[in-house]
């Protein structure tokens, strides 16, 4: 499993299962934006908008669009 920035095991298993989601879907940048935004409301979870993890999502994905929406 890939370490994500999120701060226990589970999260980085919840973010890696987001990254699988999305590469199966073919999700934008905007769609994945908006998972991590939705995850981060979740107790628990408030670090999946940090910086950290989304530019390790985004660059994990191969995206190209722009990183900030």
């Amino acid at each position: 499993m890939t370490d994500y920035s999120m701060f226990t095991d589970s999260g980085n298993a919840l973010i890696h299962g987001v990254v699988e989601g999305a590469k199966e879907e073919n999700l934008t940048w905007p769609e994945v934006y908006k998972l991590l935004s939705e995850i981060s409301q979740v107790n628990g979870f408030a670090e999946a908008m940090d910086t950290d993890v989304r530019e390790n999502v985004y660059s994990t994905l191969a995206f190209e669009t722009d990183f900030y929406i």
